[in-house]
Formats: structure tokens, C-alpha cells, sequence
């Protein structure tokens, strides 16, 4: 086992838990390093999908991976949101807890999306004294996803990268450190993933997203679809080269195929990253 990060195993390679998986899982049990949950699907809730996760988290290390935190957001931090995530990572044993760089919606309303932050100090400010509450509630690190973006702000002053690092820095978060958005966002505005990798605090990264996604030729769309090409198995294996050896998960959610197909190509990370 390789050194921790932030407390936290390197893992090996995981896949997405996902409900299409679930009969064929709970059938045979197959050999996979970990899963990683969506938090809000199993926030609140009883039944057969939190059956099936304690069953899962009773035989593999499962982490939890969020879309609604919304730390960027200008409304106040949700803390019964805070509190239900506290609660499921404690009944399931849940290693860590990640969600985005992104704000999900203001004034009360959800966009169901995740949208870009402008880069600016004051944006920095607020991302990091929200960043500081949340752990606090918590009483461990937030691992902090890279976005895909599509657009960028007029007033951006900070490189996407160095703002990450920068919240690394001042709160002592990690990083979930998702190479496919790497590729799509400097695809789509123009920017080198090398650098930006370059950049980020290598001892910082608890974790890695590899994935599919759907190039339109003028840019990229993070769709999580297909397998995952050479170019951003290339960018993990220079960030790996680097020092940054962390848990590294393949996300494949729409026209997803069987689990042993999903698993195959997590697993081609390994011969990636021991060239």
C-alpha cells in the first residue's frame, strides 16, 4: 500500500455503483477495488438501493462523490444537507466524502448542474471560508473535484488550476483529481492540460476521475459515455509520474454496458500508469 493521502489508502482501481449493476453484483460479488457512490441517491432514503449499499460497503471500501454541496453558491451553506451526508458516511463507513469546484444554484433554486465559478480573489475568498465551514461540520477533509467547464468569466484573474491550489493551500482540502475534465475544459478553451496538471499540489490529490466524453469537434461535452481515450490516459500517467499515486475511478453513466466490461477498462489504468 502506498503512502496515504490526507490519512486516506491508495485503493486501486473502482468503478461507479450504479443500479444496472446491482443484480449482477449481488450475484457473484466480483473482484473490484472499490465503487464510488452519487451521495444524493442515497441521501434520506430506505430500500432496496440502501440495502444494497450496505451490502456493498460491508465487502468493498466505498467512497462518496456529490453533485449538490454547491460551495461556490452565494447562499448559505445547507447544513441539515451537511448533516444527512455526515450521517450516511458514518452508517456506511464511507473513506471520504468529494464533491465539485462549481455552485449548483441561488436564491434557493437548483440548477441540477454544475456551473463554472469566476476565477476572481473575491470568488477565491468565499470558496475557501466555505470550504473551511463544510470541514468543520464534517471533521475531515473535502476532497474538491476539477469542473468541465464550457464558458469562462470576463473578470476570470486566476487560472483554474492555481485557484485549486490555492484553496488546497489556505484550507488543507484534497483533490479529487478528475483528468478527463482536464482534457475537455483545456480542449474547450484553448488551454494546455500539461501545464494545468503541472500546476495542481501532487500530494494534495486523494483521487482520480478518468472518463468518456463526446467530442463535437468545437469542443468537448463530459458525457461519461464510451471508453476512455489514449490522450487522457496519457494525462494520468504524467500526473502520476509526478509523485501524485491515488485511488483512480472509472465513471461510465449513460449507455452503460455490463459491469465486466466497465471493469475492464477501469483496469487498463494499470497498464497506463506502470509504463
Amino acid at each position: 500500500m502506498r503512502t496515504p493521502r490526507l490519512g486516506h489508502p491508495d485503493l486501486g482501481i473502482g468503478v461507479g455503483l450504479r443500479t444496472t449493476h446491482y443484480r449482477d453484483l449481488l450475484a457473484r460479488w466480483p473482484p473490484v477495488g472499490w465503487f464510488e457512490i452519487i451521495t444524493e441517491n442515497f441521501l434520506e432514503t430506505e430500500g432496496r438501493p440502501l440495502d444494497v449499499l450496505s451490502q456493498v460497503a460491508a465487502r468493498y471500501p466505498v467512497v462518496m462523490h456529490g453533485v449538490a454541496l454547491s460551495i461556490g453558491s452565494t447562499d448559505p451553506l445547507d447544513h441539515e444537507y451537511l448533516r444527512s451526508v455526515a450521517r450516511l458516511r458514518d452508517r456506511i463507513g464511507a473513506r471520504w466524502v468529494s464533491d465539485h469546484l462549481c455552485w449548483t444554484g441561488v436564491l434557493g433554486k437548483n440548477s441540477h448542474d454544475l456551473l463554472p465559478l469566476p476565477l476572481t480573489r473575491e470568488s477565491l475568498a468565499h470558496v475557501i471560508a466555505r470550504v473551511e465551514a463544510v470541514q468543520q461540520v464534517w471533521g475531515q477533509p473535502l476532497i474538491l473535484e476539477n469542473p468541465s467547464t464550457y464558458v469562462g468569466f470576463r473578470a476570470d484573474v486566476i487560472p483554474e488550476a492555481e485557484f485549486l491550489a490555492s484553496v488546497c493551500d489556505t484550507t488543507g482540502c484534497g483533490l479529487l483529481l478528475d483528468v478527463n475534465n482536464v482534457y475537455v475544459s483545456c480542449r474547450n478553451h484553448g488551454g494546455d492540460p500539461i501545464r494545468y496538471l503541472d500546476t495542481l499540489p501532487v500530494d494534495r490529490v486523494v483521487q482520480f476521475h478518468v472518463a468518456g466524453h463526446t467530442d463535437l469537434g468545437t469542443h468537448c461535452i463530459d458525457t461519461h459515455i464510451g471508453p476512455v481515450i489514449d490522450p487522457v490516459w496519457a494525462l494520468l500517467r504524467h500526473v502520476w509520474r509526478r509523485g501524485a499515486h491515488a485511488s483512480i475511478l472509472l465513471e461510465w453513466d449513460a449507455d452503460i454496458p455490463p459491469l465486466d466490461d466497465v471493469v475492464a477498462e477501469a483496469n487498463r489504468a494499470a497498464a497506463w500508469v506502470n509504463e
